[in-house]
């Protein structure tokens, strides 16, 4: 029912009305391009990389002492935009935060920056795309968006904690769902806390990792995957439980 209302509206929207939020749609995709574009032009990954955190982490040590303020928040707001662009480096960003801010305030200040981030790409996605997705494909995937948007914490908890499904993806996908809004920042928020956490305190050791597979060694991500298996045990509950036959 909810998708035959969206399809509706959309159609019954007066003409300057569509105009006017196509306009808006189009400026907000030029400015993710533009930002997409500018990263790749000039090349701004080269100084994502943990040789590139090697090479400089006296002089950014050496200004995060002097400017700690400005430092918190640089880092916060080009986390941000790392994330909402969805460009590569974040895994770089969450060990140079432990490096520079300690283990336990990296993360914090990598949650802030990950979670608004991933925010902005979901309400990008919600804005650009999910009316056209409800309009062509609606019908079909109907009863998917409603069991998602019905156990939407805990599919949330489960794609953050298991490192098989890369955040970007994650962020854009569920903005074409009907997940509300508060329940994803909610779960994004605390799923990414533990993998948040091991990036940011194998920061302090930066000058002795020489690749990220020490880091994200199988035991640790058999846990994190063990941790979002976890996350679905209501999920089960509740689909057995609603399977028993009542009692006469």
């Amino acid at each position: 029912m909810m998708n035959h209302e969206v399809t509706m509206s959309t159609a019954a929207d007066p003409p300057a009305v569509r105009s006017e939020s196509n306009r808006g749609k189009l400026v907000v995709a030029l400015l993710f391009a533009a930002a997409i574009g500018a990263f790749f032009y000039f090349d701004l990954g080269r100084y994502l990389s943990l040789d590139s955190l090697k090479a400089n982490r006296d002089s950014l040590l050496a200004f995060t002492e002097t400017h700690y303020a400005a430092s918190v928040a640089i880092f916060i707001a080009a986390y941000c935009l790392l994330v909402a662009a969805s460009l590569p480096g974040a895994v770089f960003f969450t060990l140079a935060g432990g490096f520079l801010f300690g283990s336990a305030l990296g993360t914090v200040y990598v949650n802030l920056g990950a979670t608004s981030g991933a925010t902005l790409a979901f309400l990008t996605a919600r804005y650009l795309l999910r009316d056209w997705v409800e309009e062509k494909f609606g019908g079909r995937l109907a009863p998917l968006q409603q069991g998602f948007a019905d156990n939407a914490f805990s599919y949330l908890m489960t794609l953050r904690l298991i490192p098989l499904f890369p955040f970007f993806v994650v962020n854009m996908a569920c903005g074409l769902t009907r997940v509300r809004l508060a329940t994803y920042v909610t779960a994004t928020a605390i799923g990414i806390i533990p993998g948040s956490f091991v990036f940011a305190y194998a920061g302090r050791q930066i000058g002795t990792i020489s690749s990220l597979k020490e880091i994200a060694s199988p035991n640790v991500l058999i846990a994190f995957t063990l941790l979002g298996l976890l996350a679905l045990v209501p999920i089960v509950y509740q689909k057995l439980t609603a399977k028993k036959p009542a009692v006469q």
